[in-house]
């Protein structure tokens, strides 16, 4: 199918039953924008760098297979072709040890999610051992078995640059553009062994599971509120079944304009992977664990004109030319993580991973896996199955579950002029959508571009990571002087969470840690008299043990909780707050919330006086 030593890929994409073979020299480029058309690029993780984003950088090269032959091969003809070597696995072992792995998953459940720089962080962790033989034909026969083998793959491919092989079966589409239509694929939730129906249903019903593929589902949602022009509709959700596990994804799916390589860029990368929000979480994860990712988490990406298809870099092995093999595995910290789970999750990863490839650990106590999933081809299309997977939107905001190519602008905001302050979280993106539904003008700036106000009829201090308490952060101190300034002023605000609790703090409300973060939490809330279903993402909060509050700025009416204090949301004479986020998915009716509070702080009788918005 191609020539001996002479780089090369094999892709068979989920729904097709031929192999793609690629051929063609491969060159490094520094930048995606570098990335030629016709190519398939191993896209490394250090090119979060492009974003602004943390990493420890490793070197590892934005390599690009410049494809000059493409032919397509039935897949019964490719399996003929591919070798069917003997593979034998030496050694085995993680790069850091279980002790080690055990004290940084509690250090950051303590540090980072404890303390609000997130909702959710994903460590990794590698399994290292050496495969005996021509490594190009290993690689080629764990291609073979995984196309034998395992199913529900998005993508089994092998890729050969000269000096490396990357072999694996990805479950995850990260982006795809196609005639302007961009997707996206969140999954998360995961049923390992051999599942029944009772046991699937058991899975769906999980709280735990639920929450978290929600915490993902917003997180990507905020991507695609950047790539796509009207943001994302969420379409879902499915069980996603392999052959020795089951999934539940969303698709996420929108009408976009930009070049395929911008898409790529705004997207790095998938949650799922790193954790959110994603700025700060590329932090947490180059603090904590204090070394390169390689193209752990990263993406293949082929690139034809305006067409992009990028699946997610994991379950694959990493093969040099000496024959080391490399496994990246990586476990999910949420706020009920156990050190001693995630480790146990990382075990059970690489396991499957092995498995998957037909590889047999050195420590087969740490790696049985099961064989098969006996009926699990028809687990999706059982009715209990299905009204299951149904009854999880049945709480998610109408909004993002919706076409929205035709708004329904409000005649009391229409025209008015409103600049969000991102405070490092994109939610500020999925609230720009929502805001210009309601026919509201929107400016999106970051709290550290130097923030002008002049000419807008209301100003929105958003979201972000971090202790709103802290005095010497820069960040507070300017979002702190924002609020200050705005209040001062009289000039409309409504705050959005980490906005929220600094408008508190000027009020003169107490703010304290919550003994259990609110991150990823969905909770029904008395708003102002009327109940109100919302998502929190928040370790910090702001108390008062009065439903109206005197302040330096007037009364000021607060939605709390009676048996906490915990402030949810508070209105002023000319300024709002809110804890919870109404824009994410989590919100029910978040956009009517919105309209609520803002048809109050722009009121129709008082119409926009500002001039041009300055550039």
């Amino acid at each position: 199918m191609f020539a001996p030593g002479s780089p090369f890929a094999l892709l068979r994409r989920e729904g097709r039953d031929v192999v793609e073979v690629l051929t063609g020299p491969v060159v490094t480029v520094e930048h995606l924008a570098d990335i030629p058309d016709r190519s398939l690029s191993l896209v490394p993780f250090r090119q979060v760098r492009e974003r602004g984003f943390a990493c420890v950088d490793d070197g590892t090269p934005l390599s690009v297979l410049r494809i000059a032959d493409r032919r397509e091969v039935p897949l019964a003809e490719a399996l003929a072709a591919l070798p069917d070597v003997d593979l034998e696995l030496a050694g085995g072992a993680f790069d850091v040890d279980d002790d080690t792995y055990a004290s940084i998953v509690e250090t950051v459940l303590r540090d980072e999610i404890g303390r609000g720089e997130g909702s959710n962080f994903v460590i990794h962790r590698v399994f290292e051992a050496d495969l005996a033989g021509d490594p190009v034909a290993a690689a080629l026969t764990v291609f073979r078995r995984l196309l034998t083998r395992e199913r529900g793959a998005y993508w089994t491919f092998v890729v050969h640059t000269g000096d490396r092989t990357l072999v694996g079966a990805t479950p995850e589409r990260h982006v795809s553009v196609e005639d302007g239509l961009v997707m996206m694929n969140p999954i998360s939730g995961t049923l390992r062994g051999r599942p029944e129906k009772a046991s699937v249903l058991e899975f769906l019903a999980d709280r735990k599971e639920i929450d978290e593929l929600s915490m993902v589902l917003d997180e990507e949602l905020k991507m695609m509120a950047t790539v796509a022009d009207l943001g994302g509709q969420v379409i879902g959700p499915y069980l996603k079944e392999m052959t020795h596990l089951v999934h539940t994804e969303y698709l996420l799916a929108g009408r976009g304009s930009l070049d395929v390589r911008d898409v790529l860029r705004e997207t790095m990368f998938a949650p799922t992977v790193v954790g959110s929000p994603i700025e700060n979480a590329c932090r947490v994860v180059a603090r904590h664990e204090g070394r390169g990712r390689g193209y752990y988490g990263a993406v293949l990406a082929l690139v034809d004109g305006d067409t992009l298809d990028a699946p997610i870099l994991i379950r694959t092995a990493d093969i040099d030319a000496t024959g080391r093999l490399r496994i990246p595995v990586g476990a999910t910290l949420v706020r009920h993580s156990t050190p001693a789970g995630e480790v146990a999750e990382t075990h059970t990863k690489a396991a499957g991973v092995l498995a998957a490839l037909g590889l047999t650990a050195a420590h087969p106590e740490r790696s049985t896996v099961d064989a098969e999933v006996p009926g699990a081809a028809t687990l999706a299309a059982d009715p209990e199955v299905r009204a299951a997977l149904v009854s999880r939107n049945a709480t998610l905001a109408p909004f993002w579950l919706r076409p929205r190519d035709a708004s329904t602008p409000d005649p009391a905001l229409t025209g008015r002029r409103v600049l969000i302050v991102d405070a490092e979280d994109t939610f500020t993106g999925m609230l720009l959508h929502q805001l210009r539904v309601l026919g509201l003008e929107v400016t999106l700036r970051r709290y550290d571009s130097g923030i002008d106000t002049d000419g807008f009829d209301l100003v929105v201090p958003g979201p972000g990571p971090g202790d709103p308490r802290l005095v010497d952060d820069p960040k507070m101190a300017t979002m702190r002087g924002l609020v200050r300034r705005l209040l001062d002023a009289g000039t409309p605000l409504l705050a959005v969470c980490l906005g929220h609790q600094l408008l508190c703090g000027e009020l003169g409300l107490p703010l304290r840690r919550k003994a259990a973060p609110y991150q990823g939490m969905q909770r029904e809330i008395d708003f102002f008299g009327r109940p109100a279903r919302v998502g929190f993402y928040s370790t910090f909060t702001a108390t008062t043990p009065a439903d109206r509050v005197t302040t330096p700025y007037g009364e000021v009416h607060v939605s709390r909780d009676p048996a906490n204090g915990d402030v949810h949301a508070l209105r002023g004479q000319r300024f709002a707050g809110v804890q919870f986020h109404p824009e994410s998915v989590l919100s029910y009716d978040g956009i009517e919330l919105l309209r609520a509070l803002l048809t109050e702080l722009l009121p129709a009788s008082a119409p926009s006086t500002v001039g041009t918005v300055p550039e």
